[in-house]
């Protein structure tokens, strides 16, 4: 671990091996606002007028990848996260934790580790209820891709009729989602959402992913994050353990775990493996997904 200034911020982190870096922000959040092959884009996407800053009546994106509790809601998802968080090292990465957030009981916190000899991370995500009662939420991890890409999110298994009866899952859909959005690619096997900055009208989608991943690909390099998945639990937006949106600005690969009651002085954990390919050309229909990287998550 090496403390370094980053984006304006003079308190950040830097985890590091011979493929990739990660930046983690000591002044605000906790915020990993960096991931990407060392002297390369960053895979995630920096607010430029939000760098560096640690005040604000406002709620701000910063970028990055974040934690929060699910289900959304206002005002209690929007805490301003702008206060320093405690950096702590532990062998091959970094546990960053905020102050309980007073508006909420809820404290958040990132153990970060890095793999020493592949581009791999593992993000465990914990959220502990400093309030005197219990606390049901879910915890909520949101990675903010850089705008251009493709977002990816697996369908469930295929099957001919009439052998296979009965439905396999669900799809969430907001109010102002549009499948008729040219963004959107509905295939057979996997759903792809292209991120397209001249277009701002938002959209959303969520799954129940069976096979435990989704993905980003942009600039010829692809962002897998895996979850480890719990069967018979309750998800929020309606059963959802993965979700995609995108607007003008940016494409956010999110993950969820089950809704659970957290105990007084309880906690709840929820474990991201994420996995950087490089020199992987960007797919524009699923075929170009079971192609390409289909055999590299095999």
């Amino acid at each position: 671990m090496q403390k370094v200034s980053y984006g304006g911020w003079k308190n950040c982190f830097r985890l590091a091996n011979d493929q990739v870096e990660l930046i983690v922000t000591g002044d605000v959040g906790p915020r990993i606002i960096r991931f990407g092959f060392l002297g390369k884009e960053n895979m995630f996407k920096e607010f430029a007028d939000q760098m560096g800053k640690t005040s604000g009546a406002e709620w701000m994106n910063f970028g990055g990848h974040r934690l929060w509790h699910a289900p959304e809601a206002i005002p209690r998802t929007y805490y301003i996260d702008v206060e320093p968080v405690l950096i702590q090292e532990i062998e091959n990465g970094l546990v960053a934790t905020q102050k309980p957030e007073p508006t909420t009981g809820l404290q958040k916190q990132l153990e970060i580790t890095l793999a020493p000899d592949k581009p791999q991370v593992r993000v465990k995500h914990t959220l502990i209820n400093h309030n005197l009662w219990a606390v049901e939420t879910a915890p909520w991890a949101l990675s903010v891709m850089a705008p251009g890409g493709v977002g990816i999110l697996t369908l469930p298994s295929r099957g001919p009729h009439p052998e296979f009866m009965l439905p396999t899952s669900t799809l969430s859909i907001w109010p102002y989602t549009d499948l008729s959005d040219p963004r959107w690619v509905l295939g057979k096997r996997y759903l792809l959402l292209k991120q397209d900055p001249s277009n701002p009208s938002p959209q959303k989608i969520g799954i129940y992913a069976a096979d435990g991943w989704a993905a980003y690909a942009n600039k010829d390099a692809l962002f897998v994050k895996q979850v480890p998945l719990q069967f018979g639990e309750a998800y929020p937006d309606l059963g959802a353990n993965f979700e995609l949106f995108t607007d003008a600005e940016i494409l956010e690969v999110e993950s969820l775990g089950p809704l659970d009651s957290i105990p007084p002085k309880g906690q709840i954990s929820h474990l991201e493996t994420w996995t950087l390919y490089d020199n992987v050309p960007q797919p524009e229909t699923e075929v170009d997904v079971i192609e390409n990287i289909l055999p590299l998550l095999k």
